[in-house]
């Protein structure tokens, strides 16, 4: 019987508007009254187009058309409209009418409550006397923190824009300003030509001010943000941003141009760009661009902490065997003390590295080949020196097991140089240099397994390496820093670059250790250190691997499940002298998220440390409540008895707003750059185009 009622209800409503579609009404009980009307009762529901109607009444006149409708009542389109009524009279395709006593939900996050509900041809809804907001109202929390009234709104859902007349701006019902006309995206409109939320920022060198940022959209895959920023020390900023989706990439330049006090009667600014590309055959083009006109603008205006500019392009494929890149990069330095006329100022390489499977001598083979050049601005013979150079290598490595477990590996490594050197008179124009590398290592692993599941590993390693102990001088460009970590304990070579390579006879002897604890924690170890039969002196005092035998390395890591993680990497001699040392400390919870670490270096004039240096660096983060976070962070120097900067930050975030309120101060100086305390304040409402998500509901509503 149910099925029947339902067939003659399909024809009742088989208008000509909608012969081609087709309608599904469901109810507890049908029925069709002598005046030509439909009437469903109980747990209505009507599926028309993607439209769903929920009711608990519907008649149905079939000579106007129309649809009388009791509530409660729920219409939902797609994913991005759901109107709740408690009466209705709408058309037989539900694209036209009045709801009274009527809320339109927006994308799931924008309200508007209104006395009575129009909907105009599938397109507009217009609302009379309205309230608009985000946030969650209830009989425990009825005034919401802010909400918009108006005596109409107007929503377009096809441009997915709402327009207000003669609204009010309120925050927890009290007026704060008001707008006779307001036009605003709706929430599921990602990308709107329009003004943005402003942003409060305040420094001590330029005074307050308000960045009220302007988006203008250019098209499906562009579009431009334009950012005036005017301060109360006579300071005139205008930020911009432009970004376009490439088809096969993506394309984004920041920058800023500046009139203000600091340096009076000159324009100032930056300009940063970024060109990410995928090409033909799996190559990856990649272009970026640095520029700014005086070393302090960045730290004055806060834009990161960047003092060497690089601007390039370069060329990328990375295969499963090998890799090939190609690029040309510009160095800027706005570091206090450089000089970008011996600084290399033009820097160009090609590097191809192939592995591969040698058939006679079994293992795995490597062959690398590159080519390098820079350029100085200065001319003067030592200091403007030019370099060019070809490089190539083959490496190869085979292991064996032999009895107890014990690991035996050969390895041996050619490589071949081409120098040629300009403006330099202390060295000849051209070097031709050969590098012959042989080592042969020892492993013997040692693995234990506890009954409760415990397993340990204790691994000695050591390697006897061989290379020629000297070799024709060359010009070192990208081997002046070396780091000694467990990274490269057990390296043939601990140079970063190809200028310059570990020479003599000499062996890496170390100890590793691992331990998994299935109840949640691990830890690890390191010991070892580097022992020379000559001591060619190529190492500086302070990298820990100067000497006939270099300082101890010694590592430690321990993760537990709880979230903290420890790790220490230390470099000293046997009388316990430390070269380096450095201590993490990380704590992640559920409300709290904390990293601090020390770092000490002995004095080094060869790595341009006239002195020692000891600095602590903190940051922290911690949960308040359901709403409030604060983070803080501070960085100490102790060899200066003082702080180099701290910060102090609160947020506040809720279903329907986000508050970020931030203190910073940052103490060093120079010549360019006096210290400055910055603050900023920002506000985002959820549910207009704002790109803040929704925090937590407030706990009055959940009661």
């Amino acid at each position: 019987m149910r099925r029947l009622w339902l067939a003659l209800l399909l024809i009742w409503l088989a208008l000509p508007a909608l012969a081609q579609d087709q309608a599904t009404l469901v109810a507890d009980s049908i029925s069709i009254a002598a005046d030509s009307r439909l009437v469903a009762d109980g747990n209505v529901e009507v599926l028309w187009r993607g439209t769903r109607l929920r009711a608990s009444r519907i008649s149905f006149d079939r000579n106007t058309g129309q649809l009388v409708i009791e509530g409660p009542i729920t219409l939902t389109e797609g994913d991005n409209l759901i109107l709740l009524a408690d009466s209705a009279e709408l058309s037989r395709d539900l694209q036209q009418g009045i709801l009274r006593s009527a809320r339109l939900v927006l994308n799931r996050q924008l309200q508007l409550a209104a006395a009575q509900i129009n909907r105009v041809g599938g397109r507009y809804t217009e609302l009379t006397r309205t309230v608009a907001s985000s946030c969650q109202v209830c009989a425990a929390n009825p005034v919401p923190l802010w909400e918009i009234r108006a005596a109409r709104v107007v929503h377009d859902q096809q441009e997915r824009q709402l327009y207000f007349d003669h609204a009010q701006f309120r925050v927890a019902g009290l007026p704060v300003f008001y707008i006779p006309r307001l036009r605003m995206p709706d929430p599921s409109l990602k990308r709107a030509t329009g003004f943005l939320m402003p942003r409060f920022r305040s420094t001590s060198s330029l005074g307050a001010g308000i960045k009220l940022p302007y988006f203008i959209v250019l098209g499906e895959s562009r579009d431009l943000t334009l950012t005036p920023f005017l301060t109360t020390q006579g300071s005139r900023t205008l930020d911009l941003r432009y970004r376009q989706a490439l088809q096969n990439g993506s394309l984004q330049f920041d920058g800023a141009l500046t009139s203000d006090p600091l340096i009076r009667g000159e324009a100032r600014g930056y300009l940063f760009g970024n060109l990410t590309m995928a090409l033909q055959g799996g190559y990856q083009l990649k272009f970026n661009l640095q520029a700014v006109s005086d070393s302090a603008y960045l730290l004055d205006y806060g834009i990161g902490q960047v003092d060497r500019l690089r601007s390039g392009l370069e060329v990328t494929r990375t295969g499963h065997t090998s890799h090939f890149s190609a690029g040309l990069v510009q160095f800027t330095s706005i570091r206090q003390g450089e000089d970008n006329a011996t600084l290399p100022g033009l820097v160009g390489e090609m590097t191809l590295h192939r592995r591969f499977r040698p058939a006679l001598l079994g293992g795995e083979g490597g062959f690398w080949f590159q080519t390098y050049a820079l350029a100085r601005r200065s001319t003067a013979d030592g200091v403007g020196r030019d370099t060019a150079r070809a490089s190539a290598r083959f490496d190869w490595r085979r292991n064996w097991t032999l009895p107890l477990g014990i690991n035996l590996s050969a390895l041996g490594a050619l490589t071949g140089d081409f120098y040629l050197i300009g403006q330099d008179s202390s060295f000849p124009d051209t070097v031709v240099r050969a590098t012959p590398i042989a080592a042969v290592e020892l492993r013997w692993p040692w693995i234990r397994t506890g009954q409760n599941g415990v397993s340990q590993v204790i691994e000695p390693v050591v390697q006897l390496i061989y290379s020629p102990a000297d070799g024709p001088a060359v010009p070192n460009e990208d081997s002046t820093l070396v780091e000694f970590d467990e990274g490269n304990l057990f390296a043939l070579n601990r140079f970063p670059g190809a200028d310059v390579t570990e020479r003599g006879l000499r062996a890496n002897v170390g100890v590793g250790w691992t331990r998994y604890d299935p109840a949640g924690w691990s830890a690890s170890a390191t010991l070892g250190r580097v022992v020379r039969f000559h001591d060619p002196g190529q190492f500086t005092s302070s990298s820990g691997l100067a000497g006939a035998q270099s300082d101890w390395l010694a590592a430690l890591q321990i993760r537990t499940d709880s979230g903290i993680s420890l790790t220490n990497r230390a470099i000293f001699d046997s009388d316990l002298s430390f070269a380096k040392d450095e201590v993490r400390i990380g704590v992640t919870t559920d409300r709290l998220s904390l990293a601090t670490s020390y770092l000490w270096l002995a004095a080094d004039a060869a790595e341009n440390r006239p002195g020692d240096t000891a600095e602590w660096a903190l940051n922290a983060g911690y949960e308040l409540g359901n709403q409030w976070t604060a983070r803080a962070d501070w960085r100490y120097d102790n060899e200066a008895k003082r702080a180099t900067s701290a910060g102090l930050g609160f947020a506040y975030r809720t279903e329907c707003v986000t508050v970020d309120l931030s203190l910073s101060r940052r103490f060093t100086s120079s010549t360019s750059v006096a210290p400055t305390t910055d603050f900023g304040l920002s506000v985002d409402l959820v549910g207009f185009g704002s790109t803040a998500e929704a925090g937590a509901v407030r706990k009055s509503c959940r009661r």
